[in-house]
């Protein structure tokens, strides 16, 4: 029935597809109006057909089959995570919590350690007791979990348990290399010939990892989910390299790394690139040259995205992470920790961590995200998406490579450049609202007020801050031989415009003078209102007045700041000079659009407009100098 159905209706060729279009377009620009002009270094077009799969090599491989670009594993599980500070070594607190999360859905958990107070196996024994070792994995990390000894005391209370070997799963963050990315220096001279000794200690455990290739630093600098890739490969590449002139087979070495990514906000695009990473990270190692199937599968542990956090509006950010969470699961990583919404602000308390929890939760238990492998694949758009990705950043992998690897291109500051290429054009496209940040730079909600917890420092990029609190300068008195990558969320410049006005001890209004055509002054009043709301300037809207004169008057006895006058272009010419003459100076006159009229405008004095043209935050800063608002 089906295929006499279908063929009554027979295939249209591409021509005739783009024909219709073209038509529909009356004019346009197909270019401007249709491709996305992406920052990852390729365009995507408006639609994809069947025949853009052909020249696609690994369409038709298997999950858990070279290039494991549908995943590593015939089964989409992945592991819940979430995270415990135990640094002021409180090892019993800190294992008093963790069992508690496992019976709250936590499947896999995270130690941040300060390893000069987590020194023995009994250490160990206090802080993993009464935990399965052989059922939830363990990862560590701590600004001095650096060294082979906590390894080896790690291993030393695995071994006193008596448990299986094969079946502990643990991740200690040894990375030198991203303390060079992220201070520019590494710790010590030294640093490889430890890792060389970690991966030695840890060679009779398969699944106890130690060497981390970290490309969230990417990530929170604004870099394209392109240069997230080739970095990261390129981390992958140098440790290689470095540890395999220390001795250490290739095989023995890839075996031992796991990569960590943020998922952004792109959902098909974050999704494209998980697939791509596993396929280009195969093809690294087989280049190295070993046989091992087991060495060429990438371990992947994701979080959620916190380059997008916002602190106005902070509960937009759940939905942010879901939509994060569902790509980074559908697209196969191993393991997952949701960031809480409050992250960027405070330290998440059992609200928002609880709701980052089950938002995992949710998705395996009703979305039934762990019972298809890949669903993605197929699909015209995804396969061509994760093969222009991987194109790009095969391409970008290999110019670093070609030219010394990650460490001298880092140390030149290439790779530095090349991200804040991008981060320039993510911050202007959020300045001028070509890239959205619900909440922040536009639909704020009018009425919202930062709490006290919010502050300069964190809504500030030059003061890095975590879970509110300000960072530490590193004790490490090491000369930097490169400039550090500094992460910050993309949402900063516009919450510390409105933090200005909030902290400033004044009430600004804007009132919106709404007069003659409907449908226009309505539009652009609702246009304004956002605009000013941005900024935490309190709005006054009106549906309409019969007058200008009634709405002059109006806006005078309100005491607003800035009046905004919502007509139509046909009526300003007319309209707003009788406005300036009714204020009479004694508020700002701001014109919303940009109206034909705009030079009689200006030389009858009127020099304020708004528009989409507009670019907000800049806009925005000189009406906060006019008001008397200081910049923090």
């Amino acid at each position: 029935m089906a295929n006499k159905l279908f063929s009554e209706f027979p295939p249209v060729p591409t021509e005739k597809w783009e024909e219709v279009i073209i038509k529909d377009l009356k004019g346009a620009d197909y270019e401007k109006r249709l491709v996305w002009k992406t920052h990852e270094g390729f365009n995507v077009r408006p639609y994809y057909r069947a025949e853009d799969l052909r020249n696609l090599r690994y369409i038709g491989s298997k999950p858990g089959c070279f290039p494991f670009v549908r995943g590593t594993k015939k089964e989409n599980q992945w592991y819940i995570h979430q995270g415990i500070c135990a640094c002021d070594g409180n090892l019993a607190k800190a294992n008093s919590e963790a069992k508690e999360l496992l019976t709250k859905g936590v499947e896999s958990l995270g130690f941040y350690l300060d390893t000069r107070k987590v020194q023995t196996k009994e250490d160990f024994a206090l802080l993993l007791g009464g935990i399965d070792l052989t059922v939830v994995p363990v990862s560590f990390c701590g600004c001095s979990l650096q060294n082979v000894e906590t390894l080896q005391n790690f291993i030393a209370y695995v071994d006193s348990t008596g448990v299986d070997k094969d079946a502990v799963n643990a991740i200690f963050d040894f990375n030198p290399l991203m303390t060079l990315t992220t201070k520019g220096y590494f710790c010590e001279e030294s640093s490889f010939e430890k890792l060389a000794e970690c991966v030695k200690a840890a060679q009779e455990y398969k699944n106890i990892r130690v060497i981390t290739v970290d490309a969230t630093t990417f990530n929170g600098a604004g870099a394209s989910s392109t240069q997230e890739l080739a970095f990261a490969l390129a981390e992958g590449s140098e440790y290689i390299a470095l540890l395999k002139d220390l001795g250490l087979s290739v095989k023995d070495i890839a075996k031992k790394m796991v990569f960590v990514f943020s998922v952004g906000s792109s959902y098909f695009m974050e999704i494209a690139k998980f697939r791509a990473a596993r396929m280009l990270w195969a093809n690294v190692v087989e280049a190295y040259g070993t046989d091992s199937t087991c060495a060429k599968k990438m371990t992947i542990f994701a979080y959620t995205g916190e380059w997008n956090q916002t602190v106005y509006d902070s509960y937009v950010n759940m939905l942010r992470a879901t939509t994060e969470a569902m790509s980074a699961a559908l697209a196969g990583v191993d393991y997952l920790e949701v960031v809480p919404f409050d992250f960027a602000y405070q330290v998440p308390g059992e609200f928002s961590n609880r709701i980052a929890r089950n938002v995992q939760s949710i998705l395996k238990e009703e979305s039934n995200f762990d019972k298809v492998v890949d669903p993605a694949a197929g699909s015209y758009y995804i396969e061509n998406l994760t093969n222009s990705l991987a194109e790009a950043a095969w391409k970008l992998f290999t110019d670093v490579e070609s030219a010394g690897g990650y460490v001298v291109k880092f140390k030149e500051g290439f790779i530095q450049s090349e991200i804040k290429a991008v981060s320039d054009k993510k911050d202007k496209n959020i300045a001028t609202r070509r890239e959205i940040l619900l909440g922040t730079n536009q639909y704020p909600n009018f009425l919202e007020v930062a709490d006290e917890v919010i502050t300069k420092e964190i809504v500030s990029r030059e003061i890095p801050t975590l879970m509110g609190m300000k960072m530490e300068e590193s004790c490490c008195c090491r000369e930097k031989i490169a400039e550090p990558i500094i992460p910050y969320r993309g949402s900063q410049a516009f919450e510390k415009l409105r933090l200005a006005t909030d902290r400033s001890g004044k009430e600004p209004k804007a009132f919106m003078l709404t007069f003659g055509n409907l449908a226009m002054c309505r539009a652009r009043a609702q246009f304004s209102s956002n605009f000013f709301a941005v900024a935490g300037i309190r709005v006054i809207d009106n549906n309409r007045f019969d007058t200008i004169e009634e709405g002059a008057k109006a806006a005078l006895e309100s005491g607003a700041q800035i009046v905004v006058a919502c007509s139509s272009d046909e009526e300003y010419a007319e309209a707003v000079p009788q406005i300036a003459k009714l204020l009479g100076g004694k508020a700002i006159l701001v014109v919303a659009g940009d109206p034909a009229c705009r030079e009689e405008l200006v030389a009858a004095g009127i020099n304020n407009f708004i528009s989409v043209k507009s670019n907000v935050l800049e806009t925005l800063k000189e009406y906060q100098k006019m008001l008397g608002i200081v910049e923090l």
